[in-house]
């Protein structure tokens, strides 16, 4: 792929792959290989793996290995797009992850930039050159979220990633209005992956292309009805969008907030309340899990206030 050749885009209703952990801190693969085969029934456009969520930065090499080998052969056998997360902290293990993600042959390969020292944008660059090599002409897609120890602006990403044709597209938080016109601006021909929460606004906007979706942790199914209502209801997508909003910012956002959960167990109290896979609400060690009782607690909130997505 070349500077001139058009990125192919992704976009679309994407569902994080999230792992059941066991009391003594054991990957349950029996559970894992069930939730696939959920998400796949679901209908979603694609799953996955080893997002923040998906706790990349908690498992093995070997348990990297396992998770995604299961998901390339139950999403190939059903014709479901996937994409592997490559990421990890370490830039020389997520490059051997990268290397053996494309042998699986994904969609796309996601990475974040090297997080223990935040990178100048050369360094960026030039990191991104070299997982490009590693990935072999499978297309990356770029992870910068709010926690990462650099987050780009727009004008900053843009200009990474013009450098660097192999990535098509850019896992990110949006903003107000004048982020979406800084996103118009600077970042127009990559697939932009809003948060799932806020996708109707980023398909409003024009920015959008699709969400790695913590909506989706809620409610795969409900989700995917969403984010394909908005290409015929936009004005509905959105009405939908603002009640999601004030039953994350009232039910979910405060266990960060208050009481200082990562993200990751905020996604799996999600699933937990959705109730609709074997994967709990457990983190690993030594992270802190949310209470199962906490998720029982806000499933008829949840459908009282979002029956839209458990139709």
């Amino acid at each position: 792929m070349n500077a001139k050749t058009p990125r192919p885009a992704i976009g679309g209703n994407w569902a994080s792959l999230l792992l059941p952990i066991a009391a003594d801190d054991s990957i349950e693969f029996d559970k894992l290989g069930e939730e696939i085969d959920i998400l796949i029934d679901a209908g979603v456009h694609g799953i996955y793996s080893n997002g923040t969520a998906g706790e990349f930065h908690n498992q093995t090499e070997a348990e990297f290995d396992r998770i995604q080998a299961m998901l390339a052969e139950r999403c190939k056998t059903s014709s479901t797009p996937f994409v592997i997360g490559a990421c990890q902290p370490d830039p020389l293990i997520m490059l051997n992850r990268v290397r053996r993600a494309a042998a699986l042959d994904p969609r796309a390969i996601q990475l974040i930039l090297p997080d223990w020292w935040p990178l100048t944008d050369a360094e960026a660059i030039d990191f991104l050159k070299r997982a490009a090599e590693a990935a072999d002409g499978i297309p990356l897609i770029l992870y910068n979220p709010p926690h990462a120890k650099r987050v780009l602006a727009p004008r900053e990403l843009g200009m990474v990633c013009a450098a660097v044709p192999e990535v098509i597209g850019i896992k990110l938080a949006d903003g107000d209005a004048s982020w979406y016109a800084e996103a118009r601006l600077h970042l127009s021909g990559l697939s932009l992956l809003v948060p799932g929460h806020h996708l109707a606004t980023g398909i409003k906007q024009g920015v959008a292309a699709g969400s790695f979706s913590n909506v989706a942790c809620l409610s795969p199914r409900g989700a995917q009805t969403w984010t394909v209502s908005m290409r015929h209801d936009i004005d509905a997508a959105l009405g939908l969008e603002r009640r999601i909003c004030t039953f994350m910012d009232a039910h979910i956002v405060p266990f960060r907030q208050e009481f200082g959960y990562s993200n990751a167990a905020l996604d799996k109290l999600l699933s937990a309340i959705g109730n609709w896979g074997p994967v709990g609400t457990r983190l690993r060690f030594p992270y802190s899990s949310i209470d199962m009782a906490e998720a029982v607690r806000l499933r008829s909130i949840a459908r009282s206030e979002l029956p839209d997505l458990f139709l």
